[in-house]
């Protein structure tokens, strides 16, 4: 599989890639206001301008059957939540892009802490937008063993759990819960318990391999591409590759560059013999 590794800003390399290249997008931005000693920090009023020019070119290079998951999270500013996360939900709709799903990563090992008027921070976002309303998805990869309460609830089956029986909030998505006799899996929710990066990548806001493990399983079959347009540690690429996919990954840091270079060459080299390009 091949892996392209880019040094340099985003927002001028998205433009050397071919339109409607890439099959999945996963990528976690600088949050606003932070990192500011390695990626200088962009301000809350000022994320949505700085970021739109480059969705627009991430909305060119992905398939009309691809997928664009953002990893981001709101900050607090003088004790009230920011809205800028919501202000680009709104601008990138504007621009083009279907805002499909948001799912959340929970982190089971968040760092404690204690504030003066809230708790601590245990999650984040990430959102998945898409181009046209059929894309693809596969959900068979990435279904759960179907749970303890089976074994009690499918034991003994009333009546009533025998046929589609209406919801009680009028939704109309009633369920009959006979069907899940005899499945050992199940669809899993759009909440993701996974913990916190916690061995050193020398980068300040890396994420466990098993965050984008599990979307780049979702979204994409082997020989499909990946891209990540702030590849940072250079967990996506290295991840993705490994995977079976092709990855393109571009940092604007030199330094963060040369980590991840040495990780997944270091990595992926004890495994097979990636085609690695560098530019």
């Amino acid at each position: 599989m091949a892996l392209n590794l880019i040094l340099g800003d985003c927002k001028d390399k998205l433009k050397c890639l071919p339109d409607c290249s890439v099959d999945l997008i996963f990528t976690s931005p600088p949050y606003a206001d932070q990192r500011k000693t390695t990626y200088g920090g962009i301000s809350t009023d000022k994320y949505v301008e700085w970021f739109l020019p480059i969705s627009k070119e991430l909305l060119r290079v992905l398939k009309p059957t691809g997928t664009f998951v953002l990893n981001i999270k709101e900050k607090v500013v003088e004790s009230e939540r920011s809205t800028y996360v919501m202000e680009l939900i709104i601008e990138m709709r504007k621009q083009g892009w279907l805002w499909t799903e948001e799912f959340i990563w929970h982190k089971k090992n968040s760092f404690p802490g204690k504030w003066s008027n809230r708790f601590r921070d245990a999650w984040e976002r990430l959102l998945q937008f898409n181009k046209t309303k059929q894309f693809n998805m596969y959900q068979d990869a990435v279904r759960v063993p179907v749970g303890t309460w089976a074994k009690s609830r499918l034991k003994n089956l009333s009546e009533i759990d025998k046929i589609r029986d209406g919801a009680k909030n009028g939704s109309g998505f009633g369920k009959n819960v006979s069907n899940w006799i005899g499945r050992e899996t199940v669809y899993p929710t759009n909440v993701l318990h996974l913990a916190t990066e916690c061995h050193n990548k020398n980068h300040s806001a890396a994420f466990p391999d098993e965050l984008p493990e599990w979307f780049v399983k979702l979204f994409t079959e082997e020989g499909d591409t990946v891209l990540d347009p702030f590849l940072g540690s250079g967990t996506t690429a290295y991840v993705a590759n490994k995977m079976g996919r092709n990855a393109i990954g571009i940092e604007v840091l030199e330094e963060y560059f040369d980590i991840a270079k040495t990780r997944i060459e270091t990595s992926l080299l004890t495994l097979f013999e990636p085609q690695i390009q560098y530019e």
